[in-house]
Order: structure tokens, then sequence, then C-alpha cells
């Protein structure tokens, strides 16, 4: 019988262990900050790879633990296919329920499609009220010009774009010859490698320089370039 009991206790342990350790982890769970790459097949593949890994990399460290990376989709599918033929796994869609700290829009070659996605449209300008920071990437710029966010704002594109951007969106403050633009909360910026630098200055930005430039150094960057110069002479 005393056997049968401390058995009986040794499982109720067991299980009372599991269920702590379920509820600590749902409980850091829902302490996540959320930082959402919008993606969308077509979609320039620097412009999501840039960010997913200098955000990526941060969260292993034990400074920015509290926030995650999530694949949010224009559609409700399982993964999307960039413009150069990557394939990326989907997190969320946009027709699900979010609340994002960041946002981060990257671009497309036809980004007519997109501007006139009512849906997506809705779904920056509801995220775009609550997080903290927003970002684009290239000619992302638009959405959030399409959303309402760069009006009256300092601003960029692509680097040759910012003439036509002017020409469709003329309450947008636009900046020529400018790799990346801070306005407020709102980080845009060129494509292409300059994604890498305005994710770095986000993320200096949410952190501090000090933090930022650990993640410079994992990326190896430092052996093109120093922090410092890389900020200075691309901005």
């Amino acid at each position: 019988m005393k056997d049968k009991r401390n058995t009986l206790s040794y499982h109720f342990l067991i299980i009372l262990f599991g269920f702590l350790c379920s509820v600590l982890a749902n409980s850091a769970y829902a302490d996540k900050k959320t930082i959402g790459i919008l993606v969308y097949d077509g979609v320039l593949s620097s412009d999501v790879t840039a960010p997913a890994e200098v955000f990526g990399v941060a969260t292993k460290k034990a400074w920015f633990t509290d926030y995650e990376v999530k694949m949010i989709s224009v559609n409700n599918q399982p993964f999307i296919m960039t413009e150069e033929g990557l394939r990326i796994n989907v997190d969320s869609h946009i027709g699900l329920p979010q609340q994002l700290t960041v946002l981060i829009v990257p671009s497309a070659y036809k980004m007519k499609p997109l501007i006139n996605n009512k849906a997506l449209i809705d779904f920056i300008q509801q995220q775009g009220k609550q997080a903290t920071w927003l970002a684009s990437n290239c000619s992302g710029a638009l959405l959030l010009a399409e959303s309402g966010f760069l009006d009256g704002k300092n601003a960029t594109t692509w680097a040759g774009g910012e003439t036509n951007f002017q020409k469709n969106y003329p309450s947008v403050l636009v900046q020529n010859d400018k790799n990346y633009v801070i306005a407020d909360n709102i980080i845009t910026s060129n494509g292409g490698v300059v994604s890498y630098v305005s994710a770095i200055k986000l993320l200096s930005l949410m952190s501090s320089e000090k933090l930022a430039k650990q993640v410079f150094a994992t990326l190896q960057i430092n052996r093109l370039v120093s922090y410092n110069e890389l900020m200075r002479n691309y901005k």
C-alpha cells in the first residue's frame, strides 16, 4: 500500500511539474512582443531576409528575448514565394487578430495590386495605430503612404523612385538621395543591402547603439565597415 501511495505521489508531482512548466511557458509567450514582417508572393527577398536576420539574431541575445519575429502573409497561405524564388514559411495572416509592436512593410516590383488591396491597407492602418514602430523597405513606403502614415512626414523609397513617389503622394515630404529616413516612430529606407542598415538602425532605436553593435558584429558586417562608418555613410 505504501509503495502504491508513493507511486501515486510521484505521478502527481510529475503532472504538477508539467502543468507549472506549461503555465510558465504560456505566460512567457504571452509577454512576447512581436515584430511582424509583411510577406506575399513576389516580395523582394532582401526586404524580408535582412530585417528577419537582424532581429532574429537579436532575439537570441539576453536583452532582446522578449521579442519574436513573425511572417505575416497578406493571404491565408502556409508559405509565400519571393520574386527571386525563395520559399518563406508564414506564421500568420492579416485576417487574424494581431497585436504587433513593430510592423515592417517590404516591397515588390508590382505594387499596384497591394495598394488596391483594401484589407491590406486596413490592416496596416489598424496596426499602425498601436505599433511602437512602423518601417518600410524600398517601395513598401507606398503602402505606408497609402495608409496615411506618411502625410506631412519625411520619407524615402527605392533609389530612383523618389520623383514618382512625390507625384503620387504629394502630402509626403519625399527625401532624395537618402538611404533611410526617420520621422517620429516611422523609418523608411531603400531596399537591397540598405535593408540591413535600416534594420540595424531600428534595432539601435529599440535598444541602444551598444547592443545593436553586438548584432552588427555577429553578422560580421564589421569585417567590411565599422558601425559608425555604416551609420554615417549610409544615412
